[in-house]
């Protein structure tokens, strides 16, 4: 399923779904940052996803991160809460989604950068080497966010 990002955009679509998303923002020994590169978009990313019936968000953000990397992860910690009304994603089959994010902070525990059928990348990217990506504005300021210490954020 293909999908388009409006971000700030005054020509988005109205959303009609707001669905709870889990993040995982994971550190190497060295500080890298694990980013997945998304084969809807070709945007580097956080993995991440949408949270199942079942599973409690921090579930949801490690069971995301193993689906779209490869690494098993644990958290250590929370990056914030991110709810962007300007931040709207249409799907192809209709559904257009307003962000809200929880995004929480966590090490590899277990496994080795994979792609897969939503990744046609994954790699641990030291934060010198960030601005060479395309990454959307709205994982940046999670990145950010963390490299600056300013958090948790609750937006």
């Amino acid at each position: 399923m293909g999908r388009i990002e409006y971000y700030h955009d005054p020509k988005a679509p109205k959303p009609n779904s707001l669905v709870v998303a889990c993040n995982l923002l994971v550190t190497d020994d060295t500080g890298a940052i694990l980013l997945q590169r998304r084969r809807d978009t070709g945007q580097w990313a956080l993995p991440g996803g949408a949270m199942d019936f079942g599973e409690t968000a921090g579930e949801c953000a490690i069971r995301e991160c193993r689906e779209e990397t490869g690494i098993t992860a644990e958290i250590t910690g929370f990056l914030g809460i991110y709810s962007n009304p300007n931040h709207i994603v249409a799907y192809t089959d209709g559904e257009t989604r307003q962000q809200y994010e929880n995004t929480y902070i966590g090490r590899p525990i277990d496994g080795e950068p994979t792609v897969n059928d939503e990744a046609d990348g994954v790699a641990f990217v030291p934060s010198e080497e960030l601005d060479q990506y395309d990454i959307h504005p709205s994982m940046r300021q999670q990145i950010r966010d963390f490299l600056s210490g300013n958090y948790p954020y609750l937006g």
